[in-house]
Parts: structure tokens; C-alpha cells; sequence
């Protein structure tokens, strides 16, 4: 992990939340995956539409049900800059888990979380997921791609 800080307490403070936003994905939780969202997070998922603005509590619990079981959610060469009360950090996550309808899946993808510091405490202000596509004309999603 490599670390840009102003305060040598900021990275350590967004390391933890990170991971604590991490195990609520995990563990499908969806309280507390929003618990670290601010108020008007913007949010660019990996599913449509192109960007959604405010925690979806109710979009997250409906993917969520989609899984069995908790979710492999790893977080790999996480990155953090973080100055007095704006951060952001990036990283590739590998997602994976069985569907209700038994398919499995495994997919690695880019994320780069922008957070604020708000009222004392770092919240999640932008959260942008990402896969790489073929640029051969075909313009199909390169999920198959790992580092």
C-alpha cells in the first residue's frame, strides 16, 4: 500500500474505513456500506444508469439478494492520498460469489473512492467502478482480465 498524507493519522483513519466498508459488502450489509456514504455521494457502479447521486439503500439490498452466501470482496494495491479533509484512494477488487441461480462468478475491476471529511468524519463522497472494454470495435467489457 502506498500512502500520500498531510496528518500521518488520515491514512490510517481511511485504511480502516475501507476496511470496514469492505466487510459490510461482504457481509451484504447494506447499513453498513451506507454508513460511510455522504449524504450526496455520486456513485458510477459497474450496472446502469451511468451515475446515480444519494445512497441506494434499496438498489443495494435488490444486488445484494442476488448472492448466495457473503461475498468475496477483496481489496488489492490500495493507494491513499489524503490531504486535512479530502482524500481519495484507489485499488482493483476482486468480486466474487455464487448467484442464486448457482452461476459463480469472479471478476476483478478498478475503484477509486473520493471521500470528505464531514463533521469529524471521512465519508465517501464519490465511488467510481470500473472494467476495461476491447478496443477492437467489438466494445465488450475485458471481465476476464486479472493483474
Amino acid at each position: 500500500m502506498t500512502e500520500t498524507s498531510s496528518r500521518p493519522d488520515n491514512a490510517a483513519q481511511l485504511r480502516a474505513l475501507i476496511e470496514r466498508w469492505a466487510q459490510a459488502v461482504r457481509s451484504k450489509d447494506v447499513h453498513g456500506v451506507l454508513a460511510h456514504a455522504a449524504a450526496d455521494i455520486v456513485t458510477f457502479d459497474l450496472a446502469p444508469p451511468l451515475a446515480s447521486t444519494g445512497p441506494d439503500a434499496g438498489g443495494l439490498q435488490a444486488w445484494f439478494s442476488t448472492w448466495q452466501g457473503p461475498l468475496g470482496y477483496e481489496i488489492h494495491d490500495l493507494r491513499i492520498t489524503a490531504g486535512g479533509d479530502v482524500a481519495f484512494c484507489h485499488f482493483l477488487t476482486r468480486l466474487s460469489g455464487t448467484k442464486i441461480d448457482g452461476q459463480k462468478n469472479d471478476v476483478w475491476f478498478r475503484q477509486t473512492l473520493c471521500l470528505l471529511r464531514v463533521g469529524g468524519q471521512w465519508r465517501i463522497a464519490h465511488q467510481h467502478e470500473s472494467v476495461p472494454f476491447y478496443m477492437d470495435g467489438s466494445y465488450r467489457a475485458a471481465v476476464d482480465l486479472e493483474p
